[in-house]
């Protein structure tokens, strides 16, 4: 965990260098943290959509377990790779990328602990991932580095697009290393929880803000430089960045709240997710 004084949470600008500099450092400082509240519940080998806990081994919403053998995915975002690795375990031959340097270093530290036998710090492991070792990259989601019509799916459980002050341009370069007819999906927070104050009690059932309101919600230090950023987009507008890159919508998913769940994550919780969306899931193919 970053040491320091509490930052200072505002809605300003933003653009793409601030925001790719701050949410690298912020995940590298973070990543032990996030990888020890949340490890235990995105499992070392488990393909998880979100906070309600929507799992891709019963979603199928790269296709079916089956289809996947041999496809070569692009998972962006990947923290420390579960969803890679769950998909590595269904015979796909996923690339894991991340801007975070921290964050994959926890990948390799699971893979060898997996390869090991000894479980990743908090095992979960069910998608048959283990003992394989996942092709690590580190790079920005707006220029990605691989070659046009590398892969043929690709993926984001909550990384990257959330972080980028240019996602049209993440859309773009999805397009780019994707075959005709390949697949995109991508999950974030729910545009309308950002009319909402990010509390998972109560308080976090009364809208405060304009859901049309742009702007991005920055911490900053006592110099005013931006620590961690984040950026909303309307559904629309969603639609129109995925549209223009040539890609087609063919689904989008609003995972409900299951019963199972009593989990609170940051401003998800029981409360909130039977009442108000939580997380969006759109599902694209590559013209």
């Amino acid at each position: 965990m970053i040491q320091g004084p509490e930052p200072e949470a505002t809605r300003r600008i933003a653009g793409t260098t601030e925001s790719s500099r701050a949410n690298r450092r912020w995940w590298d400082g973070n990543a032990d943290e996030y990888q020890l509240e949340h490890g235990r519940f995105l499992g070392d080998d488990r393909f998880v959509w979100g906070p309600e806990g929507l799992d891709e081994a019963q979603a199928a919403l790269l296709g079916p377990a089956a289809e996947l053998k041999d496809k070569a995915v692009l998972e962006i975002g990947a923290g420390a790779a579960q969803c890679s690795r769950w998909l590595a375990g269904q015979g796909a031959r996923p690339v894991a990328l991340d801007l975070s340097r921290r964050q994959l270093q926890h990948a390799r530290r699971i893979d060898q602990a997996l390869a090991d036998g000894t479980g990743g710090a908090h095992h979960g492991g069910t998608g048959g991932g283990a003992g394989v070792s996942v092709p690590l990259v580190q790079a920005d989601a707006g220029r990605l580095p691989f070659a046009d019509a590398s892969f043929d799916l690709a993926c984001s459980a909550y990384g990257a697009l959330p972080f980028v002050a240019d996602s049209a341009t993440v859309q773009r370069e999805v397009r780019r290393v994707l075959r005709p007819g390949g697949r995109w999906v991508f999950s974030v927070t729910h545009p309308v929880r950002w009319a909402f104050p990010d509390e998972a009690g109560p308080e976090g059932l009364t809208a405060v803000a304009s859901y049309f309101d742009r702007t991005p919600y920055v911490e900053q230090d006592d110099r005013g430089l931006a620590v961690y950023v984040e950026h909303h987009r309307t559904l629309g507008d969603r639609v129109r960045e995925i549209t223009a890159a040539g890609l087609r919508l063919v689904d989008l998913v609003e995972p409900e709240w299951p019963e199972w769940n009593e989990q609170e994550w940051g401003g998800w919780s029981p409360l909130r997710g039977r009442l108000l969306p939580g997380t969006a899931i759109f599902v694209c193919v590559a013209e």
